[in-house]
């Protein structure tokens, strides 16, 4: 018979079901609750609630992480319990509370699938008197003493384990009611289990105890000795604090004091930032500035963050360029030859820096910097030009990509009180250059952005004007630093997106493209050699005919720069050199039947006919920010009424068309043109690549001859291209690239161009290579256009005339006017003189 908790008797069958239990020990007179998940588990619990009255058999795993134990995973001493309570979770387990009645011995396992069922034998534990045995009373006592101890020590214990511990005699219950209370190991807890004989069990406890009491005794210590560290660290601080305070007091803040290994370090700290700031003869209020921060850092914890970022401002300031200057080279000859070696024609940029140097070499030292801007279509050699630039004379060079910049920070800097703080860009390439008269590049200065935390463009007004640059301010340094001897070059494709307050700052200097023997010269002598050198082939291993480059420039790139053509000989080099690398030693022959083998079909062919006049298209002339562009006007007429734009124009250039229109049908009678065909035809305008935006006013002549042409049925000579705007009165006003135009017009096999008469002083600044490739006709009215551009025009003018038998042409023109009024809106013939927007990317 077995007993409850109570003393209750309880009939408990020879085989009732197991349930294995993980992380714990369960001892007789234990009551705990225990979480079953497992399939097999809540089944023994079931089987024991309905068929053995809630009786069941708790033993251990040997194994914690098994999900299914076998039996011999199981230890074969345990514990009878009762199910006291149960409880179904949301989650699919149940939680039971269990009462240990007594230990078992598991003899055999009778079932293994639901669940485990065993035969147990229950243990009976030996009777000890321990009031009378004296030995066993002092073990008691000593356990109860033991455990007082460890409790006093700080270790985590039930409450009322004491109170409990004062009731209990029998020395196998104590030792089990203490086990259970200590959170051993599963090992070693189930050894105590196993232990038949209470007073050896309680002798084991009593060890136990003696070492858990050692442990904490250990634990105490170090946490003691953790914290007398802290303490003293701190009151260590703390009289270094005096220390210093005392030594500000006395004036004995030059080293001299009896401090420690760090104070002295921290003094030849300070004393070597004096002695920099001595040397670097800077000015005098930024020098009063530097010492002032100094102060303020002495008298600072090493350790604060404020003290690192006075540092930080101390190194910045020190490591500028305040007296560093290089040795400028002003012989005008070397200059000359350094410009010529590194860049072909270009004649105007290096002028301009030759006559620089020449002023300065009369003038000495004291002469402000150029602010210069490259303007040009990208290729062309801006931004080797700078480095080319500040070579022939003799200074630092450092560039500054300003594309796509929209803090204002990023110029001025970041003040000292964020988080992270940093000087601006120029401060940092002074510190890059570490000369204070480098030549600093503003690349692409017209893609600057601008957003809510500043514009550029405009902080950038401070630093390139001679006026101002002299005491430029950056937010960090917060003192003034000399610019005016430093060289500004910037570059840009477009003036369009500058600013007028800082290109009024900047001398602009145009770059336009190269004709195609500009471009075979620039490839002999600059891009075949580079690209070979970077291939790792020699002139054994290759040699360009001309008609092969000529023939690359004009079926495989279609720029106003070199970069598409260095890329495609740098292809041709590439394929070469694997040529060699593959024991192919003969020398390769670049001509125009191996180019196609090696760059593919050509991507771009002139397919203009310049022996077919055609009618209703001509052929305009485009400025666009990769230069300049040939484009087709297009015409047609059908039945109806009106004028339809198509090939995405802008605004100015549907105004153009408008005004072309306007100005045909005002003289519609000189032209030969019957009274009654705008009102029975519409009119149909196209610009081809209809997917690139296109504005401006200078295809105003072309729309106006590609019209008259259409309307009357007039070819246009396809040698002929022009640009120009016109005025409803048919007026040719000047229009701006001429130079770009020019060089579209050499491209395109173009050989008369018609330009405004206005735009003839442009002439000025055409390349004699241009004018020798090129006829310029200068015109101020549309009438001379069209006696140039349309075929047989001024031979014809007699049979226009005759076509109309009109009386009276004065009274008839007002009454034809006084109709056409009546049908068309009014026309603004206050067209602004705009630069074309970009064609193209």
């Amino acid at each position: 018979m077995t007993n409850n908790y109570e003393g209750d008797p309880i009939d408990a069958k020879d085989v009732i079901p197991l349930l294995p239990i993980r992380d714990i020990v369960v001892y007789p007179f234990m009551i705990l609750p225990l979480f079953v998940g497992r399939e097999s588990s809540i089944s023994a619990v079931e089987d024991a609630l309905e068929h053995h009255d809630r009786l069941i058999v708790l033993a251990s795993q040997k194994d914690i992480s098994a999900e299914t134990p076998t039996a011999d995973e199981i230890y074969n001493v345990g514990t009878l319990a009762m199910i006291m309570r149960v409880r179904k979770l949301p989650d699919g387990r149940i939680k039971i509370l269990i009462q240990g009645l007594s230990k078992v011995k598991i003899g055999e396992f009778k079932q293994s699938e639901p669940h485990f069922k065993v035969r147990m034998e229950k243990i009976e534990n030996p009777a000890v008197k321990s009031s009378v045995d004296v030995a066993v009373l002092a073990l008691i006592r000593n356990a109860k003493e033991q455990l007082e101890k460890i409790i006093s020590h700080g270790k985590i214990l039930s409450p009322d384990i004491l109170m409990i511990l004062e009731d209990i005699e029998d020395p196998g219950r104590l030792a089990d009611l203490i086990a259970s209370n200590l959170n051993l190991k599963v090992s070693e807890a189930q050894e105590i289990l196993e232990t038949i004989d209470p007073v050896e069990r309680l002798h084991r406890i009593n060890q136990i105890l003696s070492r858990e009491f050692e442990v904490i005794v250990i634990q105490n210590k170090i946490r003691s000795e953790n914290s007398d560290r802290s303490s003293k660290n701190q009151k260590e601080n703390f009289i270094k604090e005096q220390i210093k305070a005392l030594k500000c007091e006395l004036g004995a803040d030059d080293g001299s004091g009896n401090g420690n290994g760090n104070g002295n370090d921290k003094q030849d700290e300070f004393t070597e930032f004096r002695e920099k700031i001595t040397s670097s003869h800077m000015p005098t209020d930024v020098e009063k500035e530097a010492i002032k921060q100094l102060s303020r850092l002495e008298k600072m914890h090493p350790e604060s963050s404020e003290s690192s970022i006075l540092r930080n401002y101390l190194e910045c300031i020190l490591d500028l360029p305040w007296s560093k200057s290089s040795d400028e080279n002003l012989d005008l000859e070397n200059t000359k030859r350094i410009l010529d070696e590194d860049h072909y024609d270009l004649e105007k940029v290096k002028d301009r820096i030759i006559e620089y140097l020449a002023v300065r070499r009369l003038k000495g030292k004291n002469m402000k910097g150029p602010i210069l801007c490259f303007m040009g279509p990208p290729g062309v050699g801006k931004t080797s030009l700078g480095k080319s630039i500040a070579r022939a004379m003799g200074r630092k060079f450092v560039r500054i990509s300003l594309g796509g910049i929209r803090d204002e920070a990023e110029i001025r800097g970041h003040r000292r009180t964020y988080v992270g703080a940093m000087p601006g860009r120029f401060v940092q390439a002074l510190h890059q250059a570490q000369t204070n008269n480098p030549i600093i590049m503003l690349d692409e200065v017209d893609k600057l952005g601008q957003d809510f935390r500043g514009d550029p463009a405009s902080a950038l007004l401070e630093v390139l004007d001679p006026e101002q640059n002299h005491t430029f301010r950056d937010h960090y340094l917060n003192v003034p630093f000399d610019l005016s001897n430093t060289m500004f070059i910037a570059t840009a494709n477009s003036l369009e997106n500058i600013p007028h307050p800082l290109r009024d700052r900047m001398e602009i200097l145009s770059l336009s493209g190269y004709i195609e023997e500009e471009k075979l010269s620039i490839s002999n002598k600059f891009l075949i050699p580079k690209q070979m050198e970077e291939n790792g082939i020699n002139a054994d291993n290759i040699e360009f005919s001309a008609e092969s480059i000529i023939h690359i420039i004009r079926n495989f790139t279609a720029e106003a720069g070199l970069r598409a053509l260095e890329r495609k000989i740098g292809s041709i080099c590439r394929k070469v050199a694997r040529k060699v690398v593959m024991n192919d030693k003969s020398k390769n022959f670049i001509d125009n039947n191996c180019i196609e083998d090696m760059l593919g079909p050509p991507l771009f062919h002139k397919d203009i006919d310049h022996d077919i006049p055609e009618v209703g298209v001509a052929q305009g002339l485009a400025w666009t920010q990769a230069g300049g562009e040939l484009i087709y006007i297009e015409t047609d007429k059908m039945r109806g009424t009106g004028l339809t734009l198509t090939g995405q124009l802008g605004e100015i250039m549907k105004e153009s068309a408008k005004t072309a229109v306007g100005h045909i049908r005002a003289k519609s009678r000189k032209l030969g043109i019957a009274d009654d065909f705008f009102e029975k035809h519409e009119l149909h305008i196209h610009i081809p690549s209809g997917a690139i935006p296109k504005d401006g006013p200078s295809a105003g002549v072309t729309l106006a001859t590609a019209l008259v042409s259409l309307i009357t049925n007039t070819p246009i000579h396809k040698h002929i291209a022009m640009t120009g705007e016109i005025t409803l009165t048919g007026k040719v006003l000047p229009v701006g690239g001429i130079k770009e135009k020019a060089l579209a017009a050499i491209r395109d096999g173009i050989t008369t161009i018609i330009i405004p008469w206005e735009n003839k002083k442009d002439l000025v600044e055409i390349p004699k290579e241009y004018k020798d490739k090129l006829k310029f006709i200068c015109v101020k009215k549309i009438d001379e256009v069209l006696n140039l551009a349309l075929v047989d025009w001024k031979e014809k003018e007699s049979e226009r005339q005759t076509a109309h038998l009109i009386p009276d042409v004065n009274s008839s023109k007002k009454k034809h006017n006084h109709k056409n009024r009546k049908h068309e809106k009014p026309t603004n013939t206050n067209i602004p003189d705009v630069p074309d927007i970009p064609m193209a990317a």
